[in-house]
């Protein structure tokens, strides 16, 4: 048994503002990345290949709030974070904070995977990927005009939104359970619109926005990132399904439906654990994904 699963962030857009070209545009872009993920799995890939692989092709879709596409920092800037562990290992990367990564998943598993540390962060990031020859762009390949818009209307103190749920249509994430039943997760996110003093989220902490463990599920989340540190909530899930013997289904639910709603959390999750079961649950109003069993047809939902 076999299985990935992607997100591209919790809140979604209401559905009265949601016109048909523009749900069929991500859907198409979460097929895109979910079978760019499923194919590494079906061909005997590992799962870190699967969800590397899927979590690029989203940061390059502009639609979505990770790499090209991410929102804007208070100062008009794209600060980018991102997350990857190895289930097997436990081993992690993370990375915050970067302006100039053209896909920071990729330097987050390069951190993972080369040098000694779990979490890099701002010039000592692009010092650490320039060493490791990652690819670099011009700040303003993230640039959308949609996502400066979205900072205009904060900073021009429109009442009708806020700095989450505009940004919410975006953070990315997958999960996956390859054929040697070897776990992994990755996240990665442009973060909050108009977020200021070099904010970091849930996204690129281990065990709060992360987390793989063989011995239980991987997890990757999205939504109020504040939230989602308090409550540790990846290793929550993880923690659950280990020591307390719940199913996948009953962690997730329990965390995302009780727990999230108790410290007034919204957002969500997919986990998969060892025996290739897929949960992906959410409190707000939708939550981008999609996800692929062996044997199984892609299943692509943004509402419930």
């Amino acid at each position: 048994m076999y299985g990935l699963a992607i997100h591209g962030g919790a809140g979604t857009l209401p559905r009265a503002e949601m016109s048909v070209d523009k749900e069929r545009a991500y859907r198409a872009g979460l097929s895109e990345a979910l079978e760019c993920g499923y194919a590494v799995l079906a061909n005997g890939g590992s799962s870190l290949d699967a969800v590397s692989g899927a979590v690029v092709a989203l940061e390059n879709n502009p639609l979505f709030n990770a790499g090209r596409g991410a929102v804007f920092s208070r100062e008009g800037r794209n600060e980018l974070d991102a997350a990857i562990m190895d289930g097997t290992t436990l081993a992690a990367g993370a990375v915050c904070a970067v302006t100039r990564i053209k896909n920071p998943i990729l330097l987050a598993r390069t951190i993972m995977e080369r040098s000694i540390h779990v979490m890099l962060c701002g010039e000592g990031a692009e010092e650490f990927a320039r060493s490791q020859g990652i690819e670099f762009v011009a700040p303003d390949y993230f640039y959308t005009e949609e996502r400066w818009r979205q900072l205009e209307r904060i900073r021009s103190g429109d009442a009708s939104v806020s700095a989450l749920t505009i940004s919410h249509t975006g953070t990315v994430g997958a999960v996956a359970l390859d054929q040697r039943g070897h776990l992994a997760a990755a996240t990665s996110t442009g973060g909050m619109t108009a977020k200021q003093f070099g904010r970091i989220g849930d996204s690129a902490i281990i065990g709060a926005g992360t987390y793989a463990d063989n011995r239980s599920c991987a997890v990757s989340a999205t939504g109020h990132g504040e939230i989602f540190i308090r409550a540790a909530v990846a290793h929550d899930i993880c923690a659950r399904i280990r020591f307390a013997h719940h199913t996948i289904r009953q962690a997730v639910q329990e965390v995302v439906q009780r727990e999230l709603p108790a410290l007034h959390g919204d957002g969500g999750v997919i986990a998969i654990d060892a025996n290739g079961e897929i949960c992906m649950e959410f409190n707000s109003e939708g939550m981008f994904r999609a996800s692929r069993s062996a044997g199984a047809e892609a299943q692509v939902a943004i509402y419930r």
